[in-house]
């Protein structure tokens, strides 16, 4: 069993595990980066920044100082953007033991590598057991004790069960997996179908469009996983269509408003100037587009996204583009 656990980044998701982390955990402390996030945590037990409408339990405690988060903590959770876990990862490493297990609970590419955040972990802790959460999970449901369900994956099935007995509690049930790469990849790359997916409602197509899209985009994120090693079976459960599910049709989906702001008229950036909470789905796209080359993997609503995102190509003309690609086979598509 664990004693200590820190959750590295208080953002939406980190605040709203720690909550279901503070019923099993004596005291869980909480790493911020904002003096004004550390002070709302710990004055008033609301992070009126990143999740202001959920009340936090008094046993959650709120440091700006990372050494002191990390300390003596036998459990240790990263919750931070894709684009900052290097450099949050090169505050931690001094002061983590080589006995810490590590929970990365982000979801998305490292954007200078391309990799996998787990590859970017195990390569600074190599000695530490480390496990990847995964699930159809808004912040904002999983801090109001909504029932919810999740994935824990680990290389070592007990390490993964222990994990389990951490993080479940009455209104969060967690299963168990091997598959680090599938439920990696599943949080990762269903960003970019929801992105999409606010494109066509961004131009007010209707439930069919939405239906289709979300469906080939589960193939491309399959056929992707299958070349990277991942089972194709974990893409059928929670952390793939479960995940794809709710980040393609709710409006929680930070992914799913900035596509419907695009397919609106708003350019990307100007969208992302206006907003402080990290839109996932923009760079794992860039990551996605990438990967899809390096395997030689055919992800044709990626592909259009990317040109919608960074070449300019305007969302009707992307719609074309997919309706009249070549004609195909749907399950042989599915696999190859």
């Amino acid at each position: 069993m664990f004693r200590e656990v820190a959750v590295i980044g208080a953002g939406g998701w980190g605040t709203a595990l720690s909550i279901v982390l503070a019923e099993n955990f004596r005291t869980v402390h909480i790493w911020a980066r904002e003096t004004e996030v550390c002070e709302s945590i710990n004055n008033s037990s609301y992070n009126q920044t990143f999740l202001p409408k959920v009340k936090m339990p008094a046993n959650i405690r709120a440091t700006q100082d990372i050494a002191e988060a990390v300390k003596q903590k036998d459990l240790l959770v990263f919750a931070v953007p894709s684009a900052y876990l290097s450099e949050i990862i090169a505050l931690v490493k001094p002061h983590i033991a080589v006995d810490t297990v590590i929970v990365n609970v982000g979801k998305g590419f490292d954007p200078g590598t391309k990799k996998r955040l787990s590859e970017i972990i195990k390569q600074s802790f190599p000695g530490n057991d480390f496990a990847v959460l995964s699930g159809p999970n808004h912040a904002e449901e999983t801090g109001k004790k909504i029932p919810s369900a999740t994935v824990i994956a680990a290389e070592k099935k007990e390490i993964a069960e222990q994990l389990q007995d951490s993080f479940m509690t009455s209104y969060f049930r967690v299963y168990t997996s091997t598959d680090i790469v599938g439920v990696e990849l599943g949080g990762a790359l269903k960003n970019i179908i929801a992105l999409a997916t606010g494109v066509l409602d961004g131009l007010n197509f209707g439930d069919n469009t939405r239906a289709a899209l979300m469906t080939r985009g589960l193939s491309e994120i399959t056929r992707l996983g299958m070349a990277m090693g991942a089972q194709t079976m974990t893409f059928a459960g929670l952390s793939g269509v479960g995940d794809l599910i709710v980040t393609c049709t709710s409006m929680h989906s930070r992914n799913r408003r900035c596509g419907i702001a695009i397919g609106q008229g708003t350019s990307l950036q100007n969208y992302l100037n206006q907003t402080k909470m990290e839109v996932e789905g923009v760079g794992a796209c860039k990551s996605a587009y990438y990967l899809a080359q390096k395997y030689n993997i055919r992800m044709p609503i990626t592909t259009a996204l990317y040109q919608v995102l960074y070449e300019d190509l305007k969302p009707e003309a992307a719609v074309k583009v997919l309706m009249t690609g070549d004609k195909r086979h749907e399950i042989e598509d599915i696999a190859f």
